[in-house]
């Protein structure tokens, strides 16, 4: 295989928590990353004891340790694109905003997805109160694109969760300003908790699009966020544009969430199915 061929398949690097269901975390990542076609790798920075109805436990991975696979990781590996998940703690988000902070040149991927998971489908908490503000110092000014559901971007703003698509284009421009200071940065503020049909905002502090999509009656939502932003950043060093990229990232994610009935994975909110353009629909 020649050498422009090899490089033309990205490097994708979600840095995350394990849930061992598969649905959501770093597997899910992964899964979203294989399908779109990324080369996945994974820096664990949590494990949780979780199925698709709870989560019964969360132990954070050392903080030494989680930088210790940063950067034993970039010392051999090239990393196009990088997806931030779950982290848990403030000294985890911090010993992973220092395991990125380089230049591009010196190995830090181009592209930086930041889905700031808080709380898991089942409502168990999964960042400590400490480390949000941690995640905003440290973590945000790392990111391409910003991936807040509304309870998320509630907290991220310390006020309540938007409950309007007014509300909503309130909440993107203000969570945008704590974003880098770059035109290249973008917040896709996502309205799957609003009634009706789905919109998502994206807003890069001069142009708001709407991103409708329509909403499927399914339980089978378990790490739609994970998955969703995991799939942006596979197709982030190969599209033209952010939006180009979460654009198909959502049609993705749709179909995904529309065939996830195919899946018989737990008796709570089940996954999506990652791999709905590879594997073929069973037969009826």
């Amino acid at each position: 295989m020649s050498t422009s061929s090899t490089a033309s398949i990205p490097n994708a690097l979600s840095v995350a928590g394990i849930d061992p269901s598969g649905g959501a975390g770093i597997y899910a990542d992964l899964k979203a990353f294989s399908a779109l076609g990324a080369y996945a790798c994974g820096v664990v920075a949590a494990l949780t004891a979780q199925n698709t109805q709870a989560v019964t436990g969360i132990h954070g991975v050392p903080p030494e340790f989680v930088r210790l696979q940063l950067d034993t990781l970039f010392a051999d590996v090239r990393i196009d694109t990088c997806k931030i998940g779950m982290l848990g703690t403030a000294a985890i988000a911090q010993a992973v905003a220092e395991g990125l902070a380089r230049p591009v040149a010196a190995g830090a991927p181009a592209h930086v997805v930041v889905d700031p998971v808080m709380v898991a489908k089942s409502g168990d908490a999964l960042l400590s109160k400490d480390a949000t503000a941690m995640l905003i110092e440290a973590i945000l000014p790392l990111a391409t694109v910003l991936t807040p559901n509304l309870p998320e971007a509630g907290v991220l703003l310390r006020e309540r969760a938007p409950d309007t698509l007014r509300e909503m284009y309130r909440a993107a421009e203000r969570l945008r300003r704590l974003l880098p200071d770059s035109k290249h940065a973008w917040v896709m503020l996502k309205g799957g908790h609003l009634d009706g049909d789905a919109v998502d905002l994206l807003h890069d502090g001069d142009r708001m699009i709407e991103l409708p999509a329509p909403r499927i009656e399914t339980k089978n939502t378990h790490g739609t966020g994970c998955s969703l932003s995991a799939a942006i950043a596979a197709l982030l060093p190969r599209s033209g544009s952010v939006p180009e990229a979460v654009t198909d990232a959502k049609r993705w994610l749709t179909e995904a969430i529309r065939r996830s009935g195919e899946l018989s994975v737990g008796h709570g909110h089940g996954p999506v199915h990652h791999f709905h353009t590879v594997w073929p629909a069973p037969s009826r």
